[in-house]
């Protein structure tokens, strides 16, 4: 009985050694983590972990150039099989590669994948992710070092998703038209733009972007809800296809398969 009454006294001492309120607070604070956490993870249209609540991957309508994006998370791949890949009854027309990162990160599968695409006669692309943790000037330096793109290739494409908190929209837009202009003085053609339409609208919505094709992430919908003009739509990141093994990503270009091509490098010397 002594040892239940020292229990009961530890434990009314702890509850008593906080106001009521601060109880209060803490458990509608690990409610509202509790909520985010479980949104960002499973329910986000920007989130990794939500696709067993969707199910199937959905296709959209009228569209008949069907294309994937790719990186060192596909793993392996049977380039055989892909080749004569079908989404929707149409073919398989492109393949974007995840080349670099930052200023020091090279995709350890891109140099295998980039060589592969062409190969088996896919149109390629390559892409590069923006980090907010180096310069502009140094991811374009290392961006043009690790990747050369070639006649018929499609232009390179900027992922950029995410801003820094310490930057105003209006230096953040700066520092990503640097990085724009110098790929785009070597290969002269502009750049694709590559993130989800929210981010868009909210820190690149100045009308100099609107100049750069535009490559929208938009899940689980049925048509982009984005009104401006835009060239590829990344609609399902739960897609299967012969030759990999994993999920990968589903894309669609908005127009011909005469448009895709006239988009590649080099195009207009033909």
């Amino acid at each position: 009985m002594k040892k239940k009454r020292k229990s009961r006294k530890r434990t009314h001492t702890l509850l008593s050694r906080y106001p009521r309120w601060a109880w209060w607070v803490g458990g509608i604070g690990i409610s509202v983590l509790y909520i985010w956490l479980f949104y960002t993870f499973f329910v986000g249209p920007t989130g990794f972990r939500w696709r067993a609540l969707y199910g199937d991957a959905r296709y959209p309508e009228g569209y008949e150039i069907h294309g994937i994006d790719i990186s060192h998370y596909q793993g392996e791949i049977e380039w055989d099989k892909l080749r004569h890949a079908m989404i929707e009854g149409c073919p398989l027309r492109f393949i974007i590669i995840k080349s670099t990162e930052g200023s020091s990160i090279l995709d350890e599968n891109f140099n295998d994948y980039f060589y592969e695409a062409r190969e088996h006669g896919f149109i390629r692309g390559a892409y590069h992710f923006w980090s907010n943790k180096s310069t502009p000037r140094e991811q374009a330096a290392y961006f043009l070092k690790q990747v050369h793109l070639e006649k018929g290739d499609l232009p390179p494409v900027l992922d950029i998703e995410h801003k820094p908190k310490d930057r105003s929209v209006e230096d953040f837009q700066r520092d990503v038209l640097t990085w724009l202009h110098i790929v785009e003085d070597r290969y002269h053609v502009k750049p694709i733009i590559y993130t989800y339409h929210k981010f868009k609208e909210a820190y690149l919505s100045a009308p100099v972007f609107d100049d750069y094709p535009y490559w929208i992430a938009h899940y689980y919908v049925d048509k982009v809800e984005y009104k401006g003009k835009w060239k590829f739509w990344q609609h399902t990141d739960v897609g299967r296809l012969p030759g990999i093994k994993s999920y990968v990503d589903f894309n669609i270009y908005n127009g011909s398969f005469y448009d895709l091509k006239k988009l590649t490098i080099g195009s207009e010397e033909d």
